[in-house]
């Protein structure tokens, strides 16, 4: 079980968390963010049933899933409306908005990926190490509507408004891109380690007959 952090300690957590979001998507470059992540954090989301992105460790996390994967999305940003924090768990639940920080001439907005999109994450302090004492990310699993994310890239497109680095973007799919599994070949589970292990069952499944 994960040692139980203060609410404090991970409010404080969170909002150094908020802050370098802020930083970044401002930069462009999302890759300094891995510095929130410890040297053996998992980083995973689903494309598909049997494509799915998992990233194992800071290296992994800084050069593919903040890196590679979110090259190319300049002028995005992922704004969190909502933040559920369970420090019993030591997780935190994040709600975010995609908006492409491109205006829809049609509406006058930003095109913006709709449906519900999120991070779970589970926090740990660092016992050894460099970082020994620090409030790391353990684990974080993303979702998000991948339909309607297409939808949002081809109405892009059809503006004219697509700049070159999101088209390059388009191009980095399917499995020969680093970090993109088979769910067979995983390096790490789909749902976060802790809850695949059972540690937080709330309600135990029947059992099925054969």
């Amino acid at each position: 079980m994960t040692e139980t952090l203060s609410r404090a300690e991970i409010e404080e957590f969170w909002d150094s968390w908020l802050q370098i979001n802020r930083d970044v998507e401002a930069a462009g470059d999302w890759r300094p963010m891995a510095e929130w992540y410890a040297e053996d954090a998992t980083y995973g989301w689903m494309y598909h049933p049997d494509e799915h992105f998992m990233a194992v460790g800071r290296d992994q996390i800084r050069d593919w899933a903040i890196g590679i994967e979110m090259d190319g999305l300049d002028g995005w940003h992922y704004d969190y409306v909502c933040t559920m924090i369970d420090e019993q768990k030591s997780m935190v639940l994040g709600f975010w908005k995609q908006r492409a920080g491109i205006i829809d001439d049609a509406t006058g907005k930003e095109f913006e990926i709709l449906g519900i999109g999120g991070s779970w994450f589970g926090l740990k302090r660092v016992t050894e190490g460099a970082d020994a004492g620090k409030i790391k990310i353990d684990w974080q699993r993303d979702w998000f509507d991948l339909p309607s994310t297409g939808h949002t890239f081809v109405e892009i497109l059809r503006s004219g408004k697509a700049p070159d680095t999101l088209m390059k973007r388009l191009e980095v799919t399917g499995h020969g891109v680093p970090g993109h599994y088979h769910y067979a070949d995983l390096p790490s589970t789909l749902w976060p380690p802790p809850v695949e292990a059972g540690q937080y069952v709330t309600q135990a499944a029947p059992a099925v007959s054969s």
